[in-house]
């Protein structure tokens, strides 16, 4: 596993392990299931663990910092989690110091951290990015041991560049992956001159990027993938990565193409990501731990050819650009 520095926060394993799928919205999970998928993720080298205090009303958080008590008290790995959408509703004037000092001393608690490696603003309205008193909030919890550092994790490319004119801000976490390109266009050119760290989630769009999807598939209702299909309960850009999914699946087809016989899609995906030299870690999540090995293994696979690179291109222009580049 190599690794790579992550802003301030300093040097994690490039690939991590995203804890949302064993939180919930992803359809019944049960805990054994969950903590096998953090024990094979820590097996395979994984040192970076990203949750959120809303996965499971905080069953990840309490998951993660009890499967990896021992390694969080020596210090062997960086976990990191997110605050914000617990408020209802959730609008910018409310993330107040009050309620992050709140927010932050529950995720704590469900860690078992007394110091948080780092919380980031979890995907906040707009508006929150033109609030300083907000990120001097985070600036005072920091200053009081409650957090090391802190960052954000957004849905557009515009709120990432905002966030980063903030100097306390050491990690901007968000989606990109080959069917979200839009990122690589300034955003990862001006982390990198700030050296801010990033954190690329939904590597595999939900799932589109593995391969393993049909248009036979039926989802549970308790799954992300059926119930915000539109957006009904969050950004839709968090869904297969905002794609239509009968365009997706043509994408993936398209692709499947184009690709060399011994590249695995899901390898293919990850390694189009860290090829970005700017890219601190990528966090794809799995309660399949044999997935979870795969996921790592791209850490030491080869980086994409001339001719994977154009694939990668063409069929984001040919599928793929229309339906996300400006909206994301």
């Amino acid at each position: 596993m190599n690794h790579r520095e992550l802003g301030g926060v300093g040097g994690v394993s490039e690939v991590g392990y995203g804890a949302w799928q064993i939180g919930g919205d992803w359809g019944e999970v049960t805990e054994a299931e969950a903590v096998a998928a953090v024990e094979a993720a820590r097996d395979a080298g994984i040192d970076f663990f990203d949750t959120a205090d809303v996965y499971g009303d905080g069953r990840s958080e309490r998951i993660v910092g009890e499967t990896l008590a021992d390694e969080v008290a020596a210090g062997d790995v960086t976990v990191a989690t997110k605050a914000g959408r617990r408020l209802d509703p959730h609008e910018a004037e409310r993330y107040t110091e009050e309620n992050l000092r709140r927010f932050v001393n529950r995720s704590r608690e469900n860690l078992g951290m007394e110091t948080l490696d780092l919380v980031q603003l979890h995907c906040p309205p707009t508006d929150v990015y033109y609030r300083p008193e907000t990120f001097d909030a985070l600036a005072t919890l920091a200053d009081e041991g409650r957090i090391a550092s802190y960052g954000v994790s957004v849905e557009r490319v515009e709120e990432g560049l905002k966030a980063m004119e903030y100097p306390g801000v050491e990690t901007v976490q968000i989606i990109f992956n080959p069917f979200r390109q839009r990122p690589a266009e300034l955003f990862l050119q001006e982390a990198a001159a700030r050296d801010v760290g990033v954190i690329c989630r939904v590597p595999l769009a939900s799932g589109l990027l593995t391969g393993a999807l049909s248009r036979d598939d039926e989802f549970p209702e308790d799954d992300h993938r059926n119930f915000n299909r539109e957006g009904e309960a969050f950004d839709v850009g968090e869904t297969f990565a905002g794609v239509p999914f009968e365009a997706g699946l043509d994408a993936v087809d398209a692709l499947g193409e184009r690709l060399p016989d011994d590249r695995p899609l899901p390898e293919f995906a990850l390694r189009w990501i860290l090829d970005h030299d700017a890219v601190s870690t990528v966090i794809p999540g799995s309660t399949t731990p044999e997935h979870v090995r795969s996921n790592a293994a791209a850490s030491e696979a080869d980086p994409l050819s001339e001719a994977e690179r154009e694939a990668a291109a063409d069929v984001y222009d040919e599928h793929v650009r229309e339906h996300v580049h400006q909206r994301w």
